[in-house]
């Protein structure tokens, strides 16, 4: 098969509405009910949302579900959250999109500000102080788990492995910009798929282990809505619609403050994070601590972890972590705010330009999907960048060991661009050591739940300061 653009089958027919039967009020109430289980980051979200939309509701079949995740992993942002827009779109049109998408990310919105409020009164002293530090070392933990995790499906083959490495050597020795790798990863595949190469074949999420739903018996079936078919005016209005709502708050605040304050520094970074978060929140976590603690002063190195631990123990995709990284910034730096109300607005700032570019590439692009089924040079520019990904969030957890493990981290940068981190080896905190390696251990030898293990080192942590054992 060449790399040449596939169409739609020629069979399936186009029908006004899917006759599924499904009201926007009963589907509502299923994605509320999604929202709330969505723990667990990406692979354990979209389990939970293939367990109740395919095997209980069966609103859609295998086939059509692992076709939408396929693109919502071509596209930049929470694949998991696009993938709920994507299939509220396809039962109930715009409307249907905005309501699946928009309540994906309520929870994690409320919980993670109350606990960004919680942070900046009480995150360094008391129990609250022990909470965080217990969950700083349980991330460790869960970070390596990705690393297995998508490097198991990602690195089939010696080119991925050289991509991978590559990446992690880029970003970590040579400080290369995180976007420039994914860039980078992408033509290599792109360039590798479209030249037939068998090592830039996409491996997909695989398919569900026992019996499947069938499209055809599913209640959307095989057939096309009339919503669903590509038109380029309703593309175009629809882009306009969401650029204005993206990028206007945005030019708003740099003309009316400048470059120079925080909430138009907030809005710029975010949106061009927006825009390159391909492989997910933990790919791009490393990208952001770097930028929010070294360009902008908005967090200390340790506090990444922090937010991150937030992130992992509350419903919503990890990316809202950055709605911590947000509130922490304007918090610090308030004007002639209350700092908690400069906290709140930053905080909603940065969700905001996180989010509303994932509606734009699903209801301008997602008309246009089936183009993109079949094609080997995307599929190729897909593996690269999946396998980058490995690297980038390999320094991420070497980053995050770093600065949790060890009170003192040496940059060294001896030229050529090298950069070289080096732990000051007698500043090693043994208590973050023990519980990071408990952590592991739970993990890896045990098996032992995501939320449990970071429940336990929470707990673990709040007995420690409630013993005197923490300074």
């Amino acid at each position: 098969m060449s790399g040449a653009t596939m169409t739609a089958p020629a069979t399936q027919q186009v029908r006004a509405l899917p006759a599924h039967g499904v009201s926007l009020a009963e589907a509502s109430k299923v994605w509320a009910r999604i929202a709330l289980l969505s723990f667990g980051g990406p692979a354990g979200q979209i389990a939970v949302m293939h367990r109740i939309l395919v095997d209980e509701c069966r609103w859609i079949g295998e086939e059509r579900f692992l076709h939408a995740l396929s693109y919502c992993t071509l596209l930049p942002g929470p694949e998991a959250q696009q993938l709920a827009t994507y299939i509220g779109w396809l039962m109930h049109r715009t409307l249907g999109g905005l309501i699946a998408g928009v309540l994906f990310v309520v929870p994690g919105v409320i919980a993670i500000m109350a606990l960004s409020l919680i942070y900046a009164a009480y995150g360094n002293v008391g129990v609250v102080g022990g909470m965080f530090f217990g969950l700083k070392c349980a991330v460790l933990a869960v970070v390596l788990q990705a690393v297995i995790r998508v490097g198991s499906r990602a690195l089939k083959n010696r080119a991925m492995y050289a991509i991978a490495t590559l990446a992690f050597v880029a970003i970590f020795f040579f400080d290369v910009a995180f976007p420039l790798i994914v860039l980078a990863a992408g033509v290599v595949g792109y360039l590798g798929g479209r030249l037939g190469s068998a090592a830039f074949n996409a491996g997909g999420h695989g398919k569900a282990k026992g019996p499947v739903l069938a499209d055809a018996d599913s209640l959307l079936g095989v057939e096309v809505p009339a919503h669903a078919r590509p038109s380029t005016a309703w593309s175009l209005r629809i882009s306009a619609v969401f650029l204005l709502l993206w990028l206007l708050p945005v030019l708003g605040l740099l003309l009316a403050f400048g470059s120079g304050n925080v909430f138009a520094d907030i809005g710029v970074f975010f949106s061009k994070m927006a825009v390159v978060t391909f492989g997910g929140a933990y790919a791009v976590l490393a990208y952001v601590a770097q930028a929010a603690v070294e360009t902008f002063g908005w967090l200390k190195p340790g506090e990444m972890l922090d937010g991150l631990g937030m992130a992992e123990t509350t419903p919503g995709p990890l990316i809202m972590v950055t709605q911590f990284v947000g509130f922490m910034g304007a918090f610090r730096a308030p004007g002639l705010l209350n700092p908690y109300v400069a906290g709140i607005l930053g905080g909603l700032l940065t969700t905001w330009v996180t989010f509303v570019p994932c509606f734009l590439w699903i209801f301008a692009g997602a008309p246009y999907v089936e183009a993109l089924r079949g094609n080997r040079a995307l599929s190729g520019a897909l593996a690269a960048i999946t396998a980058a990904v490995v690297g980038v969030i390999l320094n991420l957890a070497v980053w995050f060991a770093l600065h949790t493990l060890f009170r003192q981290v040496h940059t060294l940068r001896p030229g050529l661009g090298l950069k070289l981190e080096l732990p000051v080896l007698t500043s090693v905190d043994l208590t973050a050591l023990v519980l990071a390696t408990a952590a592991i251990v739970a993990v890896f030898r045990f098996k032992v739940g995501m939320i449990s293990t970071l429940l336990a080192s929470a707990a673990a942590g709040v007995l420690l300061h409630l013993t005197g054992t923490l300074g």
